[in-house]
């Protein structure tokens, strides 16, 4: 390794140890006879001070812009004033990387941007405090996520992302060339999910997923990150239970972890409540209506409507539950006591979807009834539909969107600014 150490951990106790540092410069101060370069790593800032006396690396030090790549050996010393109470005075430095001036973006923030801007110069962006304070998150709760299912005796599980046919059947595809033949980008992994719990019961899954999205809004990306969950023996109540237990293992986790993280950021997480608040699709319908808006039994409710329930119920985190059958994918179990509902969820926080589940239906006669319903080809779906001629138990499971919840883990509120390199209607590229 060139360097022996990170920045930010280096402590007061270390004075007068020699040390090797290296990272990216965030800053540069000229006092004359001195220089102060806040040195940039995976840890966070550290102070180095160079020396007049010093004088070849001091010489070397006039070449240096922002963001090039140094080396420094020095010696600790402890001094309040500095960042995390100590500086490494250089007696060595070398310039790895020197990068052009004037930057397209000020990563130490001095400069605002505006976010087409952040997002044509990702890396830059990505380099800011910020940034990396929302990398680091998003590791630890998924790292979180995979521990608190693997806890719960749940087995990981890889599914094909280039598919034969639709997975819901909708017109939001990205076709791809497949050896000659047409074949589609995965819109979920939910039809595979669903035969590996009629196998080892309790599955999850975290990987990318498409959708052609026409909606340009804070929300939607064409390729995000999808956590999702399937149990066999199981209904949307106990699909519910593990997703509330989850996220509160995942929330707690990263209050834990993640503190300096959250106070770059300058975020405080929410308190999950359990139970999670559940109402009622009909029941958000009868609010949405004596609040005056314009809205039917069957129509979908929008983020303009979100935002009046939100206001309405006082929550941060809830669940609406039993959805109109006709509005959910042909898989979802319609509830026996009332058909026209299904036993379906979605949580939202505040007035962003950020996970939809369901019972799914298990029995071959009753899936190839809904997907005549929806005027599908049962053909299409052969390769699905067979399995359940072999026996299929009750199960459920629901698709988490990454991006979505971290808007709840960092208090961003667009997922463009939250997926690393994002893709939606005008963005192939970096």
């Amino acid at each position: 390794m060139l360097k022996s150490d990170f920045v930010s951990e280096i402590s007061p106790e270390q004075d007068g140890k020699e040390v090797t540092v290296a990272g990216w410069v965030h800053t540069i101060r000229d006092l004359g006879g001195k220089k102060f370069i806040l040195l940039r790593d995976r840890s966070g800032l550290g102070q180095i001070v160079i020396d007049k006396s010093n004088t070849k690396a001091f010489e070397l030090s006039k070449d240096l812009t922002q963001e090039s790549v140094i080396l420094v050996k020095g010696v600790v010393k402890a001094d309040k004033r500095a960042p995390n109470g100590v500086e490494i005075h250089a007696n060595e430095l070398e310039i790895l990387s020197k990068a052009k001036a004037p930057l397209p973006l000020d990563v130490s923030g001095k400069v605002n941007a505006d976010l087409d801007t952040r997002l044509r110069e990702r890396l830059l962006d990505l380099r800011r405090l910020e940034m990396e304070a929302v990398i680091k998150i998003q590791s630890e709760a998924i790292r979180a996520f995979r521990e608190y299912l693997y806890s719960q005796k749940f087995v990981e599980i890889f599914t094909p992302k280039i598919i034969a046919t639709a997975t819901e059947g909708g017109a939001q595809l990205f076709p791809v060339i497949y050896f000659g033949k047409e074949a589609f980008l995965a819109q979920s992994p939910q039809l595979y999910k669903e035969l590996l719990a009629g196998t080892i019961e309790r599955v999850f899954e975290v990987a990318p997923a498409w959708r052609a999205e026409e909606s340009d809004t804070p929300y939607h990306l064409s390729e995000f990150l999808s956590a999702d969950i399937e149990v066999a023996f199981a209904d949307y109540n106990d699909i519910m239970n593990i997703v509330e237990n989850t996220l509160d293992f995942m929330v707690n986790r990263v209050r834990s972890n993640c503190q300096k993280e959250l106070k770059i950021l300058n975020h405080t997480l929410p308190e999950i409540k359990k139970p999670i608040k559940r109402i009622t699709y009909s029941e958000a319908i009868e609010i949405l209506q004596s609040a005056g808006v314009n809205i039917k039994f069957g129509d979908d409710i929008g983020t303009p409507e979100q935002r009046i329930l939100h206001q309405k119920l006082n929550e941060d985190l809830y669940f609406i539950i039993d959805w109109p059958s006709t509005a959910r994918p042909f898989y979802t179990r319609r509830k026996s006591n009332n058909p026209e509902l299904s036993e379906s969820f979605d949580l939202i926080y505040r007035w962003v979807e950020v996970a939809s589940g369901s019972s799914r239906n298990y029995k071959r006669e009753v899936l190839e009834e809904e997907l005549k319903t929806r005027g599908l080809n049962i053909a299409s779906f052969e390769f699905f539909l067979k399995w359940f001629d072999y026996g299929m138990p009750p199960h459920a499971g629901v698709g988490i969107g990454v991006q979505r919840l971290m808007m709840l883990l960092t208090g961003l509120q667009n997922v463009k600014e939250i997926s690393l390199f994002p893709r939606d209607k005008k963005r192939l590229v970096p």
